[in-house]
């Protein structure tokens, strides 16, 4: 297998755990909510489950990387897809190369193993590569179906990064192939009616919200959103300096445990 290496680095994201530099809050937040989704997926036959947004600038990407590092501390190997064509953002925030990623492997250009970048012993990326003209109808291709049945076999954990649901219905074309979808929506940014209709789109393709996450949340706020009833239990987190752990990305971090909600709250 070809595997590009992480350029620049130590080849190996530091645990964020064993940096002084992260808050408590933010490693226990992660270590949550991948411990919730872990029993959410015990029993389903994949564990390829993608996040998304119901709207744009919400934070899914971030997200996206850091449950990625949260699953690969666990031991078992971990992909990221990057499958935001259109606009993509995981190469930048790993401060990675994109010169051949997901897009190249749908056109057939080229293999996967050839575009996988090497993090640690435990991570790994796929890039979104050239921007393509059709993003929707390769992520709906035989390929893709392909790419997500083979890297399925051979990690323990699969992420997918896609679009935000209101731009575009790649979410929904990814979500057939996974266990399904967790939503990340940004405390008082995502208007009620955008996670409404986030939801009843996966409803009506029959896509599964395994849960969401809510982002910049504060507890003392009382904000309550439908989506609730989806979900595990939810934590606000604010962005956090990946330069603490070798990225260099993102601002200092501030993160409070919501409440759980018993019961759907409407607004």
């Amino acid at each position: 297998m070809a595997i590009k290496s992480k350029t620049d680095s130590k080849q190996t994201a530091m645990n964020i755990s064993e940096s002084r530099h992260v808050p408590f809050a933010v490693v226990e937040a992660y270590k949550a909510i991948r411990t919730n989704l872990t029993f959410l997926l015990a029993t389903s036959e994949t564990k390829v489950f993608g996040i998304t947004s119901p709207e744009a600038g919400e934070g899914k990407s971030t997200t996206s990387v850091n449950m990625a590092i949260a699953f690969s501390q666990l031991g078992d190997k971990v992909l990221l897809i990057d499958a935001d064509m259109r606009k993509s953002s995981i190469h930048k925030k790993l401060k990675i190369e994109n010169n051949a990623g997901l897009s190249n492997v749908l056109a057939g250009f080229n293999n996967y193993s050839e575009v996988i970048t090497h993090i640690n012993d435990t991570f790994d990326v796929i890039t979104a590569g050239q921007v393509p003209p059709n993003p929707s109808e390769l992520l709906g291709s035989a390929r893709f179906k392909e790419l997500v049945e083979t890297v399925g076999r051979e990690y323990s954990y699969v992420i997918i990064d896609t679009p935000p649901m209101d731009v575009v219905t790649d979410a929904l074309v990814i979500a057939p192939h996974t266990a399904g979808l967790v939503l990340v929506v940004k405390d008082h940014v995502t208007p009620t009616d955008a996670i409404n209709r986030a939801i009843e789109a996966a409803k009506f393709a029959n896509i599964n919200i395994l849960g969401a996450v809510m982002n910049a949340a504060n507890p003392k706020s009382g904000r309550g959103y439908g989506y609730r009833k989806y979900g595990y239990r939810k934590y606000g987190y604010r962005k956090y300096s990946y330069s603490k752990y070798g990225y260099g990305y993102g601002s200092a971090p501030t993160l409070k445990q919501t409440e759980q909600s018993e019961t759907p709250n409407q607004q």
